[in-house]
């Protein structure tokens, strides 16, 4: 019985469901502990900021905390300033809140904020139609090589992700993610509107399978 292998691949463009960005605090004085003292209180300030939002926050994280002299120049080790910085991942399900509290958050007092990168759900209901898709495109590829043979495809020998199977140098079962871009209108000196353009999302899965055919016609 004659063998044909084919690689089976489907591609969706979704609208993301997830928006992630980054918050940094910062502190700077010449005493320590005032620094620590103003580094805790603008964290602190930030939490509250955010759950003002409920439940459009999904989840928030605490990253690096940074804290280090500042040297006062080429005489030993003599200390100026110190300085301070605390990191906030801010996950966020409900996009018509996103705009005003990333502008909420950038107003705050030594705020920096990055993002938003878009993203789609691990578990979202999109990867499985995406494999099934591609399972679907691996019979149709099967048929066309055996009708090209004058021949039928008879039953499925091996079926597996790419890269898990025989054939070498394709690509794994993939996701992707990308950023999006904040754009501002401007009224009376200040934002009276925020629009965000979330990037699109493309999903892709491949599946690489085995099948055998019936003689071949040549």
């Amino acid at each position: 019985m004659t063998t044909v292998a084919v690689r089976g691949e489907a591609v969706r463009e979704v609208d993301p469901e997830l928006a992630e960005f980054t918050v940094v605090v910062s502190a700077r004085d010449r005493d320590r502990d005032t620094t620590l003292a103003r580094l805790r209180e603008r964290a602190d300030g930030l939490r509250q900021l955010l759950e003002r939002f409920g439940e459009a926050v999904e989840k928030r994280e605490t990253g690096a905390l940074h804290v280090y002299p500042e040297s006062g120049g080429k005489r030993g080790e003599r200390v100026s300033a110190y300085n301070g910085s605390v990191s906030t991942t801010v996950r966020v399900r409900d996009f018509a809140a996103l705009g005003e509290m990333m502008l909420a958050v950038a107003g705050q007092e030594q705020t920096q904020v990055r993002g938003p990168v878009w993203s789609v759900r691990p578990d979202s209901p999109v990867h499985r139609e995406a494999r099934r898709d591609a399972v679907q495109d691996a019979i149709a590829r099967a048929r066309e090589y055996a009708e090209a043979l004058g021949a039928e495809v008879v039953e499925l020998v091996e079926l597996a992700d790419a890269g898990l199977g025989r054939t070498e140098g394709v690509r794994p079962l993939a996701q992707g993610y990308g950023s999006g871009f904040l754009k501002s209108k401007a009224s009376g000196g200040g934002y009276a509107d925020l629009e965000l353009d979330p990037e699109r999302q493309r999903v892709s899965a491949q599946v690489e399978a085995r099948f055998t055919i019936t003689a071949p016609v040549l």
